[in-house]
């Protein structure tokens, strides 16, 4: 008899990393429990000083496999690092919804993206004297019409080693349609990953982790469905954290984050991904 097929690697990533020093606790928490094995990092957000950095490569050290990514954010309520950045809301970046349409509407300009990102790999770069394991992106902004372009211009220019993320799910198209956001994810990210090929960028097979967060969900039972059929080096979002002042300022979404970090902390999770016949490891 053949031996028992090893269970299937997977990324579950943390993302949001210096959005708020509440989050980063819970992140790094998790990481050392093992219950993460990869986070992305806001340049942009107000909880990135030097020793949130070192304690996050601490706890990434200590870990058997954990990749730390940028976070790449071009929305509001949040700043960009580049000047003369257009389109802005005052001095913010735009609210994602304006920002899509204005992409679809082909009214964005790839160049001034394409500098905004290379500015927050930069900060990367010299926060963690290196380049991120991958790239990913706030709000799912990567993936918007002419972003994309200048998002993947500057991550094949400035970190070409580096997998990017992308938001296509590996379905039934039965399946898919169960969940509008998702399939608009599905879209979107089709045409990301053929942008992403032609620049020579490795990319996830398959993402899973969109849900509607405003919601009271079960979100041990939306983990179930997140690892199932989801495979090897698929990649599952979520977005753990404990609610402090400055997240409540910055972001709706609070009290989900505080249930994310529970039930990934807790033994149901342990046995979750035993019965899915995955690993973080």
């Amino acid at each position: 008899m053949s031996a028992a097929a090893a269970p299937r690697p997977i990324w579950l990533c943390a993302d949001d990393y210096g959005i708020s020093p509440g989050v980063n606790r819970a992140i790094r928490d998790l990481i050392e429990r093992g219950r993460l094995n990869a986070t992305s990092v806001m340049m942009v957000g107000p909880a990135i000083e030097r020793g949130e950095v070192d304690t996050l490569q601490a706890a990434a050290k200590a870990s058997p496999r954990c990749a730390i990514g940028l976070h790449v954010t071009l929305s509001a309520p949040f700043r960009p690092l580049t000047m003369h950045f257009r389109p802005l809301d005052g001095d913010m970046f735009m609210a994602f919804p304006k920002l899509l349409r204005a992409g679809l509407m082909r009214r964005l300009d790839r160049e001034f993206f394409r500098n905004e990102v290379r500015a927050q790999l930069a900060a990367f770069a010299e926060a963690f004297g290196r380049a991120p394991d991958f790239v990913d992106g706030h709000q799912h902004v990567q993936l918007f019409p002419q972003v994309r372009d200048g998002f993947v211009d500057a991550v094949s220019e400035a970190a070409p080693h580096a997998w990017v993320r992308q938001g296509g799910r590996d379905l039934p198209l039965a399946q898919r349609l169960a969940s509008p956001k998702a399939m608009v994810l599905d879209v979107l990210s089709a045409q990301f990953r053929r942008r992403a090929v032609r620049a020579g960028l490795a990319f996830n097979p398959a993402f899973a982790g969109a849900y509607d967060f405003t919601r009271a969900a079960d979100f041990g039972d939306l983990m179930r469905q997140f690892l199932e059929g989801l495979p090897e080096g698929g990649l599952v979002m979520c977005h753990p954290g404990f609610v402090d002042e400055v997240l409540t300022g910055l972001d709706p979404m609070t009290d989900v984050r505080e249930r994310e970090h529970a039930y990934l902390a807790s033994d149901a999770f342990a046995q979750r991904l035993a019965a899915s016949h995955v690993t973080l490891g």
